[in-house]
């Protein structure tokens, strides 16, 4: 009674430590992994500071356009003077009279308002500048988000991969344990030879070792995925999504490039950013105009030295003009400038250039890689479907007499052999199709 009750509790220990285990797995979908890592990715969020701070430079930059209102207050101790003092005609006016009375307090308030007339469209061009710079900076952002799905997908496919070339040689091991199994009872009848028994031993050691580097492959591909999108690198996640890819087709290359050139967000920013240098230039041109405002100011004071004779007393005043100022001559500083910015500007003009060459090359062999994933893929299952009906007959016949021990060994080589090919064929299928919908900005 008591073995039992021990036997019981044991039974019961193993149970929990197994739902535990079960209970600390988690699964995730290829959608699932791509939404985690888009939240918990620092890359990302240093993106979307860029852009958040190329805004905030865009609405300063437009914010120069409109009027601007200054505030400023002063108050001053003055020392002690003689009074300024203009001797009046005996008789009529008697004394003297006080033109400059001392006052040692003096308190000032006023406030100043410009508006920008015309500033060799120096303004409106640097805001311009700003906003197509912020513009960029959001595609920019599209862009690292783009590499960022892709490399959480090829981070995904490849522990797929990983994982199931762990099942395939856990079976492999299985398979061939059972043969060696089968060939030592034969072995025991004087039906097979000491020779045919190591043969299988060999066998299931090399399968071992291949069993035992898939599991460590496992582990390196988790950590790989588990970096990429943020998560705790010691958990233990299970890919759920199924690596059996649904074969998709896409429009002709030719579709394809001309869909990359217009969708693609690093074209995008550049294209921006060749906007943003063009009113560089136009900016770095008004250093030849001159600059026209708007100026108005209002003074509260004590004493207001606009009002004579000045009092110990608050007075208002105010004043409205407008002010141009011009560089007769700086050294020809806006020649340099406006050099310097078309020299910039030609130069990302063919840095653009050059990016849709780059782009046409990329999504060409991307699309000719994907039409090859999909073909692979028919060839290996072909070839898995031929190598199982091979391994059946092979050992039906084997276990009939009628075959050769080495004839099912290798059997069993070429069945493992075509199912790591198509467990292949099918992740490279997945990322070429990442790849291509990447390529030709798609993937989000």
């Amino acid at each position: 009674m008591k073995k039992q009750m021990i036997g019981l509790w044991a039974v019961a220990i193993v149970t929990l430590s197994n739902s535990d285990s079960l209970a600390q797995k988690r699964m995730l979908t290829v959608e699932e992994s791509v939404k985690i890592g888009l939240e918990n990715s620092k890359i990302l969020h240093a993106s979307l500071m860029r852009a958040d701070y190329a805004d905030a430079k865009e609405s300063e930059a437009s914010a120069s356009l409109y009027p601007s209102l200054r505030l400023q207050a002063a108050y001053l101790k003055l020392s002690s003077v003689p009074e300024f003092r203009i001797p009046l005609p005996p008789g009529i006016f008697p004394g003297n009279a006080v033109v400059f009375p001392i006052i040692l307090n003096y308190y000032s308030a006023r406030a100043t308002v410009q508006q920008p007339l015309f500033t060799g469209w120096r303004l409106q061009s640097m805001a311009d500048n700003a906003s197509y710079q912020a513009e960029a900076s959001h595609r920019d952002l599209d862009r690292d988000k783009a590499e960022l799905i892709y490399g959480i997908r090829a981070a995904y496919w490849n522990l797929c991969q990983a994982s199931d070339v762990k099942r395939l040689a856990d079976e492999n091991v299985t398979r061939i344990t059972a043969h060696l199994n089968d060939i030592e009872n034969l072995s025991n009848q004087g039906l097979a030879t000491n020779n045919e028994v190591l043969k299988v031993r060999v066998q299931l050691s090399n399968a071992t070792i291949m069993q035992s580097d898939a599991e460590n492959a496992v582990r390196i591909a988790a950590l790989s995925f588990n970096s990429t999108i943020g998560i705790d690198l010691n958990s233990d996640v299970v890919p759920s999504s199924p690596l059996t890819s649904t074969e998709r087709d896409f429009p002709e290359v030719q579709q394809l490039l001309e869909a990359a050139l217009t969708r693609r967000p690093d074209v995008q920013a550049m294209e921006w950013r060749l906007q943003a240098l063009d009113a560089g230039i136009t900016a770095a041109r008004a250093g030849w105009l001159p600059q026209i405002f708007l100026t108005g100011n209002y003074y509260y004071a004590r004493p207001n030295s606009r009002i004579f004779p000045a009092k110990d007393k608050f007075k208002d005043s105010w004043d409205l003009g407008i002010s141009l100022q011009i560089d007769l001559w700086n050294n020809l500083t806006a020649l340099h400038q406006t050099s310097a910015a078309k020299a910039q500007y030609e130069q990302t003009k063919d840095a653009l250039a050059t990016m849709k060459d780059g782009i046409t090359l990329e999504v060409t062999q991307s699309y000719l890689n994907f039409n090859q994933a999909k073909q692979r893929i028919r060839l290996s299952q072909l070839g898995v479907e031929q190598a199982n009906e091979n391994y059946r007959i092979t050992a039906e016949k084997f276990k009939a007499g009628l075959t050769t021990n080495s004839e099912l060994l290798d059997a069993e080589v070429l069945l493992l052999q075509t199912k790591l090919q198509l467990t292949q064929a099918r992740v490279d299928y997945e990322l070429a199709e990442a790849r291509l919908e990447k390529g030709i900005g798609t993937l989000n």
